[in-house]
């Protein structure tokens, strides 16, 4: 029965991917077409005729072909340890076991070998996704995995971009509180009789302004510091709208006082001119109308709105409460569901966090909720078979092979 729906399935994706004029390539293959890199990159790179999700390869081995799930009975839905572990396509997505994303999401399947500190500093794509390391969304993001912030000592002196941003080590911002990457102050003394004094981010004469912000800086008697810090100011049209922290203060453009509340007309134009997303029709058409590469309610302007309505929306739709994060639906429309979806494992409400996680809390707590035979996080995984228990560094309860160890 297993192996005719198989064959079902696979007589289904080839109807639908056009499959059946398919024309073996006259020249070798070149590649592979089968993770979710190559099958969103817009490139056939098996040369084999098909591009990313046109390819049969790509719609059963890749994550990111038929994320359109139907709207199917609760039944059939592929978010179970059964379900995905039968080698069916259940929901009929096209997608089956740990290629399908409601799968993904369950740690104990074992999808993905990629989400601890052993295996996210290795060097090696240890679940042949494409991504190695901190490059792979399930290294940025693991549970217990801090090897991939970069805000710590040992992070920011290892010689690697750890978060993936493209800095490295004391030429990451997230370093600039490590010690070991503050730049050495300079020995108390006057503000205001150089540019280098004015402009080297430190309080020099120790009181409590710094650079510019200093009166002995910006009404200097040194013209070439005071014509300095004048041309900082962001208080013009030009200046408000050019996209740079003309004053470095922090905050550019319209997001800058100085602009947003100044006394010229023009630049109080001009900012009321720039696209917003505040309103309820603006928080809710799908779109990124301020370009800030939020849309709707994953904007805060939505999200944290003052208007009651945009709120209320926006709570209806988030999956942000203990009912949404365990319903088995997408709530909130970005193709994860439940405690795959970062809103609610890594939630700031215990209540919400609670519903993710078995071993929640301080050791004590999380060794007492890991052993008392009672399935808290109701995942369907008792104590020491639920992954969080069994690979929390602070649980000491739980002896023999960690759950996906023995994979």
């Amino acid at each position: 029965m297993r192996k005719l729906a198989l064959a079902l399935a696979a007589t289904a994706a080839i109807a639908a991917t056009g499959s059946c004029d398919y024309v073996s390539p006259i020249r070798p293959i070149f590649g592979y077409e089968n993770n979710d890199q190559s099958c969103s990159d817009g490139i056939d790179n098996d040369v084999d005729g098909r591009i990313d999700c046109q390819d049969i390869d790509c719609f059963f081995d890749s994550g990111e072909c038929g994320q359109d799930v139907p709207d199917l009975p609760d039944g059939r839905r592929e978010n179970t340890l059964p379900r995905c572990t039968d080698q069916v396509d259940n929901d009929l997505n096209g997608q089956y076991d740990c290629g399908d994303p409601g799968c993904r999401g369950i740690l104990e399947v074992c999808c993905t070998n990629e989400n601890l500190n052993e295996t996210c500093n290795d060097g090696i794509d240890n679940d042949g996704n494409g991504f190695v390391d901190c490059g792979d969304f399930s290294c940025r993001n693991g549970l217990f995995v801090t090897v991939c912030s970069e805000d710590s000592a040992l992070t920011c002196g290892d010689g690697k971009d750890n978060d993936n941003d493209g800095f490295t080590d004391c030429d990451d911002s997230g370093c600039a509180l490590v010690p070991a990457c503050a730049p050495e102050p300079p020995d108390p003394g006057p503000e205001g009789e150089t540019i280098e004094q004015c402009s080297d981010g430190f309080d020099n004469n120790g009181n409590g302004f710094t650079d510019c912000n200093d009166f002995d800086c910006s009404m200097s008697e040194v013209p070439e510091v005071a014509e300095f810090c004048a041309g900082l100011a962001e208080d013009t049209l030009a200046a408000c709208s050019d996209g740079e922290d003309n004053d470095l203060n922090g905050f550019i453009d319209c997001e800058d006082f100085s602009c947003s509340m100044s006394t010229d007309q023009a630049v109080l134009d001009y900012c009321a001119s720039l696209p917003s997303e505040e309103t309820l029709a603006e928080c809710s058409d799908g779109i990124d109308n301020d370009g800030n590469s939020f849309i709707d309610c994953a904007d805060f302007s939505c999200s944290r709105s003052d208007d009651p309505a945009v709120v209320s929306y926006c709570e209806e739709i988030l999956e942000i409460t203990p009912e949404k994060c365990s319903d088995g639906i997408d709530n909130d429309g970005n193709g994860f569901t439940d405690c795959a979806d970062f809103s609610c494992s890594q939630s700031e409400d215990p209540a919400v966090a609670g519903v993710c996680q078995e071993s929640l809390g301080t050791t004590e707590e999380a060794n007492s909720r890991c052993s008392d035979m009672i399935d808290n996080d109701g995942d369907g995984f008792v104590d020491c078979a639920d992954w969080d228990c069994s690979w929390n560094p602070l649980v000491g309860v739980c002896d023999g092979p960690r759950v996906c160890e023995a994979l």
